[in-house]
């Protein structure tokens, strides 16, 4: 049996996301690469699978996984290598880069559509707090400032309320800003499994972090630890006190959280170019780090063409109904 965690760069590899998926209802392939999320198309005896964040492709890896595939009735495995091409220091693997994707265009990959952003914001967590402090804008720092001023507090708070005061933040965020989240249920099993349970000696991947004023947590955050790594995948707050810049502490908080735990990076888990949030991120002078992108690695093309098309037309039919206000953006 492959050691999960030991091989795992990434929380979405680990032994415990692989529990909270089974709960929450998807067959786990376990494979010496990684574990693939398998997903049943309805109506049919077809599957697709995912493989989240894994490793850097290779011939052998390919070949596997395919071979699983046609076992499995999958059309296609969705890929999302944990690699990155895009950071300075890496400027020299651009060949490996090309490699890679003639590597994946070989076994009859193409580029699909994406799960995760294909570029994120890493903050260096091992520089002293002052020199992290003074790389922010002038605009951060004085947001910063005015939240300890107006008594604003953070800190990681695991209790059971503090996660109901999450799911209630969650869902009044997703009502105000209109767009789809995971559902209730979905949060309780992830926080079940990721933040409830002990991971690894111990030490648990998820930490929720709330930040208050004047007694109400106005604020909350999930984070994730693994390895070097600290991740920012979750975040709600209210429309109250928004003036106290309680957002603005937190992840600065979060950032002095990360240094106490021992880690080296920050991952702010996204970035989408003229998006508000990727804006306030952009505040922390972060550096944008570029993935290998989104690969669909077919299995069964004629089902894949298919598929593509039934895909197009149901996000056409989602946007028409968002457009007109005809669907709910609900957190239930």
């Amino acid at each position: 049996m492959t050691n999960i965690n030991k091989i795992a760069t990434h929380p979405l590899q680990t032994s415990a996301w692989e529990e909270f998926r089974k709960a929450w209802g998807n067959e786990i392939i376990e494979t010496k690469y990684g574990i693939l999320t398998i997903h049943k198309l309805p109506f049919t005896k077809y599957k697709l699978g995912i493989f989240e964040k894994g490793p850097t492709p290779t011939e052998k890896m390919l070949l596997d996984i395919k071979k699983i595939g046609k076992e499995k009735n999958i059309i296609f495995i969705k890929l999302e290598p944990n690699v990155i091409v895009g950071l300075p220091v890496y400027k020299l693997r651009f060949g490996i880069y090309l490699k890679l994707v003639k590597l994946l265009t070989k076994h009859g990959a193409v580029e699909g559509k994406r799960l995760f952003t294909p570029s994120t914001f890493w903050i260096d967590l091992r520089p002293p707090e002052v020199d992290i402090l003074k790389s922010f804008s002038g605009k951060t720092r004085y947001n910063i400032r005015l939240a300890e001023k107006r008594g604003v507090v953070v800190r990681e708070d695991n209790s059971d309320n503090a996660f109901e005061r999450y799911l209630q933040l969650t869902k009044e965020t997703t009502e105000r800003q209109g767009f789809y989240a995971h559902t209730e249920k979905y949060h309780r099993l992830m926080w079940k499994y990721l933040g409830k349970r002990q991971e690894v000696k111990g030490k648990r991947i998820a930490h929720l972090l709330t930040a208050s004023y004047q007694g109400q947590v106005i604020t909350t955050w999930i984070l994730f630890a693994w390895k070097d790594f600290l991740y920012y995948p979750y975040g709600a707050s209210t429309q109250d006190h928004k003036d106290v810049m309680a957002n603005n502490l937190m992840m600065w908080e979060s950032i002095k959280f990360g240094k106490k735990l021992g880690l080296k990076t920050f991952d702010l888990w996204g970035r989408e170019e003229n998006k508000g949030f990727t804006k306030f991120k952009e505040g922390y002078s972060p550096k944008v780090v570029e993935f290998i992108g989104t690969w669909d690695l077919i299995i069964n093309k004629p089902l894949y063409k298919v598929y593509k098309i039934a895909e197009k037309l149901r996000w056409s039919i989602l946007k028409f109904a968002a457009k007109f206000g005809l669907s709910k953006h609900r957190f239930s």
